[in-house]
């Protein structure tokens, strides 16, 4: 685990959360047990791919299918098979209770951070938010990021989020809204003082518009999605990017035929599903790439057997 403190947290965060952070999925077993060792295998195929970071239970690794046991079990495996790399456990919950012994696991194992995202179902007001992030940070001294997603039932805007980068330990917000205004002026306002994280790279270019510049992708799929072994093209341009290096010319020649794909069918499977995060569709691309998946728990539905055909044939240019 770094070394900080809780008044530390927010300065640590500033020098050592860079570059691409990837995110892990939850491999299954044909009877939907936890695959252990596609972890392992997954998280020693990332790594080839130069990845700064990792994070795990994230919403693509689903999180609410897991028990807590699972959970725990996860912070185990990834704590020792990525050695080296920095790490981020999701502790999001309803309950602080289970949050607590969450976080605790996770600073026990030596993670890096934590990612915390609003209390889904009951929290309706921006200002329930703030305070509840404001109770978990009192009760840890681990570096939290927030989580600003609409998957949790609300999205905060730039004032709240602004009272939440306030408590010490809240070191900044992965801003995952999809309202590209909001990551934006989350961007100019907090930027200075706060990692700000938008998981797609069109924020590069528009930081580069506009003055202001990303030091950290977390996280997303796309380095394992779009990246092989001996060729992480989307990893060497985040890596560069976050340090200002924005090369176009690369953008164009290496990733913006497969972004295109990866575009229509992360939102021709979002609209399938009415808003729920395509995890089925990563998981079955990540198995294209040679990534251990084993589809998705109930109540999410896997891609069709059609659909994983039009997807594969895509992908060719990635996978021929």
């Amino acid at each position: 685990m770094s070394e900080y403190t809780k008044a530390e947290s927010q300065d640590w965060a500033k020098e050592n959360l860079k570059g691409q952070w990837s995110t892990l999925v939850t491999p299954f077993r044909d009877d939907f047990s936890l695959d252990q060792e596609g972890l392992i295998s997954n998280i020693n195929h990332i790594r080839t791919l130069g990845t700064q970071g990792i994070g795990c239970t994230w919403g693509m690794g689903e999180f609410w299918s897991l028990s807590f046991e699972e959970r725990l079990r996860i912070y185990d495996l990834v704590s020792d098979a990525a050695k080296g790399m920095l790490i981020g456990a999701h502790v999001s919950h309803t309950s602080l209770t289970e949050i607590r012994k969450l976080t605790d696991y996770a600073q026990y194992c030596g993670f890096d951070i934590v990612m915390l995202a609003a209390p889904y179902f009951v929290t309706k007001t921006e200002d329930q938010v703030v305070e509840f992030v404001r109770e978990v940070a009192k009760n840890t001294s681990m570096a939290i990021m927030f989580y600003n997603s609409a998957q949790f039932g609300v999205v905060l805007g730039v004032e709240k989020l602004e009272e939440i980068c306030r408590i010490p330990n809240v070191v900044g917000v992965k801003e995952a809204s999809f309202n590209q205004s909001l990551s934006i002026n989350a961007h100019q306002i907090l930027g200075d003082d706060h990692v700000i994280s938008t998981p797609d790279e069109w924020i590069f270019f528009k930081g580069k518009e506009l003055g202001f510049n990303q030091q950290v992708m977390f996280a997303n799929t796309s380095d394992w999605r779009f990246d092989s072994p001996g060729k992480p093209n989307y990893v060497n341009f985040v890596n560069r990017a976050v340090v200002g290096d924005l090369d176009e010319k690369y953008y164009n020649l290496h990733i913006k035929q497969i972004k295109g794909i990866s575009d229509k069918w992360w939102q021709y499977t979002v609209k399938k599903f009415n808003g729920i995060l395509p995890v089925a569709m990563c998981k079955y691309w990540g198995e294209l790439m040679g990534m251990a998946s084993g589809g998705v728990r109930f109540p999410l539905f896997d891609l069709t057997d059609e659909e994983k055909i039009k997807l594969k044939e895509d992908l060719n240019i990635l996978i021929k």
